[in-house]
């Protein structure tokens, strides 16, 4: 199934809970589609069950990139890089996300909540969805990962 590029996956735990609100209302004011995986509230929860939900819908092409925000981003970026579908990035500025798309053709950008303000997050949120796969020199390095 081939995935819809304007579908966006959005997960979080309860750390990430207001932040991926806030970054839906803004990609829904873009026009893009997006795909709450929940959580849905600010109870406690546990971030590897948004990140499996999260990767599962990458793989399965209901979603072609998605979001998942955690307090640090770490915890969820270990579970969504478990299915090989998935090419997460932890990113904390512009620089990292141009880089996670453009280098490493990441299909989920991670933000750690605790550690990065709204307006920057927004920031990486607009340059990890308008900036392309380089390919070239890259693309042989991007296959390997699946074979990981």
């Amino acid at each position: 199934m081939a995935a819809d590029n304007k579908m966006i996956a959005l997960a979080a735990d309860h750390g990430g809970f207001e932040l991926k609100n806030r970054v839906a209302e803004f990609l829904q004011a873009e026009g893009y589609k997006t795909q709450d995986l929940g959580t849905y509230s600010d109870e406690r929860v546990d971030y590897p069950d948004y990140g499996y939900a999260l990767s599962q819908a990458i793989a399965d092409g209901k979603a072609g990139r998605g979001i998942a925000i955690c307090g640090s981003g770490i915890g969820i970026s270990i579970a969504l890089n478990r299915n090989p579908a998935v090419r997460a990035a932890l990113c904390h500025d512009v620089t990292s996300a141009r880089l996670a798309r453009g280098h490493n053709d990441a299909n989920v950008l991670v933000l750690g909540a605790r550690l990065i303000g709204f307006e920057v997050a927004l920031e990486c949120v607009k340059i990890f969805l308008n900036t392309q796969f380089e390919g070239g020199r890259h693309a042989e390095r991007v296959k390997k990962l699946g074979k990981c």
